[in-house]
């Protein structure tokens, strides 16, 4: 429930953790009250993408940089239709911003689209919190909404959780749609839509590539009705244990040995199809400064995240799987957490990071080009 209130900076706003934790600041954005998981995200810039970025539906968002919203919100940055974000919080918002392309405050955009949050609160002492604890539900609480804690922690402790929530559905197209390559077409590719970003067809149309961004629903049939030269499924929220007709899908492409490129839930899923599990992380990869050695070539790249679940799949070895060998090809160098699989006698991989990167890094941008050699390579 949302309320939309000038002044809000003025109106008094708590944040209560499913463990008791309580921290009390000033409302941002609109006022009222909201739930989700409390994630943090690293990235000092680029707040506009994350808010945007459909994987982050149904989590409230602690920025770790102390100072957001000084560049505004514009019209280009965009990532998908809208705000996915089920609450924000930070430390000192920007009072006036500043940047040539700024059309509105961020306060201004959170309170339009209804997204509460809270400011003026230890952003630090709540992201080690939830670094020691692991991430975990909350509840955000302004204006009328506020009441007495031992209530509070009750509406928090009823909320759902992420683990077992099924959601690409609910942030996907329902409807087909086509991104046309830039300058001449080269290939076609089936995107599955699981929540993706706007860049990523924009890169892969680059490249000549025209897109058919299907609904998380489509079918093995849907996907080869645009006679695809490959297949791509994207990002997004929940836990991939629940995706399981995705999987079925991923798995029909496998057979028929078209290359394959998966990103973030695409890699969880391309690890399911193999036989992997998966599991959730303690708190979760978020920002745009994670480190990611590609180990088929050793370098190590700044990569952006954002994912609270991984494959759990063995770094020590070569994997037989239904489809042939496959292999860890990418591992986070802070905690070892698979990072992407390739499998090695098929046209396929996938990685858990973004390498479309908005809003940067551009380390991983060679992935699209990797599934460029793929399909050129079985057209040959």
């Amino acid at each position: 429930m949302t309320t939309s209130t000038r002044g809000a900076a003025r109106t008094p706003a708590v944040l209560v953790l499913e463990d008791g934790r309580i921290f009390r600041g000033r409302a941002y954005g609109a006022v009222g009250e909201t739930f989700g998981e409390a994630v943090f995200s690293t990235g000092m810039t680029g707040y506009q993408e994350t808010l945007t970025d459909p994987s982050y539906h149904r989590q409230v968002v602690v920025m770790t940089a102390p100072h957001v919203g000084n560049t505004g919100v514009n019209d280009e940055d965009m990532e998908s239709r809208k705000i996915w974000v089920s609450g924000y919080v930070v430390r000192d918002p920007a009072r006036v911003p500043s940047n040539w392309r700024s059309r509105r405050t961020l306060d201004e955009e959170l309170d339009a689209q209804g997204v509460v949050g809270i400011s003026g609160i230890d952003t630090r002492a709540l992201t080690r919190h939830l670094r020691e604890r692991g991430a975990m539900r909350v509840g955000i609480f302004s204006g009328d909404t506020i009441q007495d804690d031992a209530a509070l922690l009750v509406r928090v402790q009823e909320a759902p959780q992420m683990k077992g929530a099924n959601l690409s559905a609910e942030v996907a197209t329902t409807e087909p749609y086509v991104v046309p390559a830039i300058g001449e077409k080269k290939f076609t590719v089936a995107a599955v839509d699981l929540g993706i970003k706007g860049m990523t067809p924009h890169r892969m149309a680059e490249r000549g590539i025209e897109v058919h961004v299907l609904p998380a629903t489509a079918t093995v049939e849907d996907v080869y009705a645009v006679n695809p030269d490959g297949v791509f499924f994207s990002n997004g929220p929940g836990d991939p244990a629940t995706a399981d007709h995705p999987v079925s899908v991923m798995q029909g492409v496998l057979e028929r040995g078209t290359p394959l490129f998966g990103i973030c839930f695409g890699n969880q899923i391309l690890g399911r199809a193999l036989g992997f599990g998966t599991f959730k992380l303690k708190y979760g990869h978020r920002g745009i400064n994670q480190p990611v050695q590609d180990r088929t070539t050793g370098k190590v790249e700044v990569t952006a995240h954002n994912h609270g679940f991984a494959v759990d799949a063995p770094l020590d070895k070569v994997s037989e799987t239904p489809f042939g060998r496959a292999e860890v090809s990418h591992v986070c160098l802070n905690d070892n957490v698979v990072e992407g699989l390739q499998l090695l006698d098929r046209p396929a991989f996938s990685v858990q990071y973004h390498p479309e990167a908005a809003a940067g890094p551009h380390d991983a941008a060679y992935l699209f080009d990797r599934f460029v050699s793929l399909m050129e390579g079985q057209r040959a």
